[in-house]
């Protein structure tokens, strides 16, 4: 196996809005080949981290640096290597895809036209209509096309999937897992529906009011972790150290173990199963700690 490449590095990063902490001590990695998610609710701080990696809002610290490069607004030629689509733009609105793209090959030196013909075809986007008849699923399937024809090493998605029906949200994402099977490219992706990035994401990092509650390979928490339901006095009896967090109910308390076959196993007497992405989640967010 080839050694790793870093694509992207945020370490330490805080940003505030006037006196309100956005989001603090955020430290995230990337590296060439990865699917890295941003997981949280609505509110959580994924999009203002996104806009510290591409400088459209101030940082109050810390570095972010995109293939070894300090990032900065006027690094254009970085700028290059980073295609981004937000949670759909209205930007070109008034133009027809064919208009469009006659203005994004004089604004792109990697623009690729082979590229965005092939994903126009696959996605059935018509020539002549004007962006703003389009529906959302239509306008998203665009941006995606456009950030993919620009050939960038790295793509950053802003709840690309967000509003979308299951069946075009699974069309995006095998286009996803098709673009990082080049291991020369990276996505890092944000999003609140955990049943997309159960299917995509190498690494699950979870962010909670600002916060980074989680970080781990997504492999590691859907066949590791578990949901342990236990009775009253066999909480009682549970070693703290297998607790990460827990949440007591009328009849039983719900807890999430690292490691659900040592817990079948020691506590015999407790319900041991498969944590979901949103049974992480939801303790993360609504559990106690020991």
């Amino acid at each position: 196996m080839g050694q790793r490449e870093t694509v992207l590095d945020i370490s330490g990063l805080h940003s505030s809005y006037g006196m309100i902490k956005a989001i603090k001590d955020i430290n995230i990695h990337v590296d060439k080949g990865e699917l890295v998610s941003l997981l949280g609710a609505n509110g959580a701080g994924k999009s203002t981290i996104i806009n510290c990696i591409m400088d459209l809002v101030k940082r109050d610290s810390g570095e972010i640096t995109v293939l070894g490069q300090q990032m900065d607004k006027d690094n254009l030629a970085l700028r290059e290597d980073i295609g981004i689509v937000f949670d759909v733009s209205d930007f070109y609105d008034s133009f027809s895809i064919e208009h469009t793209e006659k203005i994004l090959q004089d604004v792109y030196k990697n623009w690729d036209h082979e590229t965005f013909q092939r994903y126009k075809q696959q996605f059935a986007l018509p020539d002549k209509k004007r962006m703003k008849e389009f529906s959302r699923g239509m306008k998203m399937k665009t941006a995606i096309a456009i950030a993919l024809s620009r050939k960038p090493r790295l793509l950053i998605l802003d709840e690309a999937t967000s509003g979308l029906d299951p069946v075009m949200r699974d069309e995006i994402l095998e286009v996803f897992m098709e673009f990082v099977q080049d291991e020369h490219h990276s996505i890092l992706i944000s999003s609140h529906i955990s049943t997309d990035l159960e299917k995509v994401a190498d690494y699950i990092t979870f962010v909670h009011n600002g916060e980074l509650v989680l970080s781990a390979l997504k492999d590691e928490l859907i066949y590791q972790y578990g949901i342990m339901k236990c009775r009253e006095e066999d909480f009682k009896q549970l070693n703290p150290d297998d607790i990460i967090r827990y949440r007591k109910q009328p009849y039983e308390t719900v807890v999430l173990v690292e490691d659900r076959e040592a817990a079948a196993h020691n506590y015999p007497n407790c319900i041991v199963e498969r944590a979901t992405l949103d049974d992480i989640m939801l303790l993360y967010v609504k559990g106690e700690r020991i």
